[in-house]
């Protein structure tokens, strides 16, 4: 017998085990379904089997159980008709009716109540239709009598307000109705992250629409109707199929805030600058390049994208945009710099993965607030002296360019915090120096500046950041350092910035000097001053950005509370203790560094400063939090309080949402636990949140 003939065998006796023969049972068995009245199943295994129940007698034994051998079976009748579903898949097209249904009463009530309805996220195919009658009294309204309406006042007609505010974005929408017509009183209106392939053309009668967001759709044009809009301010039609920007867009003239980034635009129409009114034009990542004329007329440019472009140069007279602040145009074909005449408020220029050979000298004195340069990844071959006229430069990244020689002038820029020299030729310093960081470099070039001046027998005067008069100055201008007494510079920059000079105090006629000169910005950090210099009063209604960090100043004057126009204040690395009371006074202050000083507890009168956006009290001796005190500091968003000694963190510390930005490294508390801590301001403010007592 073979192999399969025993396994058939095999199968057939266990089969027979299980099933015997209808004719081995007496009559005491039931053998067919007419004889059942009932059914149940039956498990041998893993497999089911439907059996019948009799309620005759024979089928029951003395103790009312069936007599069916437990090791037998019925014979397996046909299969129980299964009940009929009706099955909706997950993911399917969405009807008109799934679509309209989404538009509740109750969604419908409280966007007439509020203005503002919310339809984001939906997985919308269509805009309900009834949406565009929303500004009309629904049926309710205008069946109800006057006493009905008097019982439900909040649903009155009288209370209810015309829709201004409309999101739809995060949907599947590929078409707007005409209808939109129908919302005119529409400002907002946000329909990103659709499919949109068209906008109608009655898009164009929202004479009142403020602010429209289009981005992460599929356009590739807009209706000529549209650029007749006109108190439109914010547009964002990022991350659609632009291949070209409508010369039209220069008709709106209201317009504030431009962003056409990550599309094809090859060009910029000419007109543009007629946006007089624009202060961020965002355009990375697209095809563009040459930039119009024109565009250097936008007055109150304050924000330029144009990084990962095809520019292969920068209009000659960036400086007529005197407002710009911060400029943006890595990852294109730049081979030079213009010189940015006039453009004084720059404070950040980004030009990293280009083809630049070299910084020019007069950009360098044309820039004196410039506080971020990015050169990394070009064809630099070295820096000039000037570089040292950057006085408020922070981060200079030099990063994988061609450059040998680090000019000693560096070492004067007393606010440099980060100089990234990675990827250089550098052979004039060991390579265990640069490997050390920014101080450990700047402190070798000064040294080596310090070891020249003694070699010449004193500082070249002619040298682009020499620091002294000549010694044909008269009187009290003798051996004063030039940024004091130079009219010209004083004119040109408005800031008085002396650093590094080891002064002990500053006469009273270089105020005098800076004040006719309608100077802003004084900046005397990294000197030996043991108080704020009493001439500094006769600027008091001038000064926006004082600076005097890193000095020995062990109080702070009452006169400080004279300055109404200030709005940053860095005080750092000094040996100050309190404020005075009058402290809150300063209610254009938007900006307090106090750190590394020797304060044991936040002033009282910095609660008092209602303006006040960034407070930072690192490296102190504070040792408890005052939150009554912080809630009455509303537009507080930055609180940096790193390396104190506080031991304990109120819970209800988190319940002040205005603060984004939270620093508490350092300090000897032990909740929250340094993971939390390093999660950053959301985990921080959540715990605390949650441990706040009932």
């Amino acid at each position: 017998m073979d192999g399969n003939t025993m396994l058939n065998s095999n199968r057939n006796d266990s089969d027979n085990s299980i099933f015997p023969n209808p004719s081995q049972f007496d009559d005491n068995y039931c053998v067919s379904s007419a004889d059942c009245s009932g059914d149940f199943n039956l498990d041998f295994g893993n497999s089911s089997y439907t059996q019948y129940a009799c309620r005759r007698p024979c089928e029951m034994n003395e103790r009312g159980c069936s007599k069916i051998p437990r090791g037998s079976a019925k014979i397996r009748q046909g299969p129980t008709p299964r009940q009929k579903y009706s099955l909706q898949p997950v993911f399917h097209e969405r009807s008109k009716h799934e679509d309209d249904s989404l538009l509740s009463n109750n969604l419908w009530k409280l966007a007439r109540k509020t203005g503002t309805l919310n339809l984001t996220n939906k997985g919308m195919a269509r805009v309900p239709e009834r949406l565009y009658d929303i500004n009309e009294a629904d049926a309710d309204s205008k069946r109800a009598d006057l006493v009905k309406l008097s019982i439900n006042e909040e649903d009155a007609w009288w209370n209810q307000v015309p829709i201004n505010n409309l999101d739809l974005s995060s949907n599947a929408l590929t078409h707007i109705s005409p209808k939109i017509e129908n919302l005119l009183t529409l400002t907002v209106l946000q329909l990103h992250d659709n499919a949109l392939v068209s906008l109608p053309p009655e898009i164009g009668k929202l004479e009142k629409l403020v602010r429209l967001n289009l981005s992460h759709n599929k356009l590739s044009e807009l209706p000529a109707e549209f650029y007749s809009l006109p108190e439109l301010r914010h547009l964002n039609i990022s991350h659609n199929e632009f291949l070209e920007l409508n010369p039209d867009i220069s008709n709106l003239h209201m317009l504030e805030f431009l962003d056409a980034g990550n599309n094809n635009i090859n060009t910029v129409p000419g007109g543009i600058g007629f946006l007089v009114r624009l202060t961020a034009l965002l355009l990375a990542n697209n095809h563009i390049k040459e930039l119009p004329t024109d565009i250097v007329n936008m007055r109150s440019l304050q924000k330029l994208d144009l990084m990962k472009n095809d520019l292969i140069a920068l209009p000659e007279d960036m400086g007529l945009m005197r407002k710009l602040e911060c400029l943006y145009v890595q990852h294109n074909d730049i081979k030079e710099l213009p010189t940015f005449e006039g453009n004084e408020m720059l404070s950040e220029l980004h030009a990293s993965n280009n083809f630049i050979e070299s910084v020019p000298q007069d950009l360098c004195a044309n820039l004196p607030h410039l506080k971020i340069f990015d050169l990394r990844d070009n064809k630099i071959t070295q820096l000039p002296d000037e570089i040292c006229l950057m006085r408020n430069l922070n981060r200079l990244d030099l990063t994988n360019n061609s450059i040998s020689v680090l000019p000693v002038t560096l070492s004067s820029l007393a606010h440099l915090i980060s100089l990234q020299v990675d990827g250089n030729p550098i052979k004039t310093i060991r390579r265990d120096i640069l490997q050390c960081g920014t101080a450990r470099i700047l402190k070798t070039l000064h040294d080596r500046a310090q070891a020249k001046i003694r070699e010449e027998g004193g500082a070249d005067e002619e040298a682009p950041c020499s620091s002294r008069s000549s010694t044909g100055s008269q009187g009290a201008m003798n051996n004063l350092p030039n940024n004091m007494t130079d009219r010209y510079k004083l004119r040109h920059t408005r800031t008085l910035a002396v650093n590094l000079e080891n002064l002990t105090n500053v006469p009273e006629h270089v105020f005098q000097l800076a004040s006719s000169e309608n100077v802003h910005v004084v900046d005397f950090a990294r000197n030996q001053l043991g108080s704020l210099p009493q001439g500094l009063q006769l600027m008091s209604n001038l000064v926006t950005e004082l600076v005097l960090a890193h000095n020995v100043i062990a109080s702070v004057p009452t006169f400080i509370t004279q300055f109404t126009r200030i709005t940053f204040l860095n005080l750092s690395n000094n040996q100050i203790r309190d404020l005075p009371n009058e402290f809150g006074v300063l209610n254009t202050l938007r900006e307090l560094n106090i750190a590394n000083n020797r304060f044991e507890f936040l002033p009282k009168g910095l609660y008092e400063l209602q303006g006040l956006e960034i407070l930072i009290a690192s490296e102190n001796h504070i040792k408890a939090l005052n939150v009554d005190g912080l809630k009455g500091m509303p537009r507080l968003s930055t609180l940096d309080l790193r390396n104190n000694d506080i031991e304990f963190i109120p819970p209800i510390l988190g319940n002040l949402t205005n603060i984004t930005h939270l620093e508490l490294v350092g300090n000897p508390f032990r909740q929250p636990r340094h993971q939390i801590l390093m999660k950053g301001t959301d985990a921080i403010m959540s715990y605390l949140r949650d441990r706040i007592p009932i």
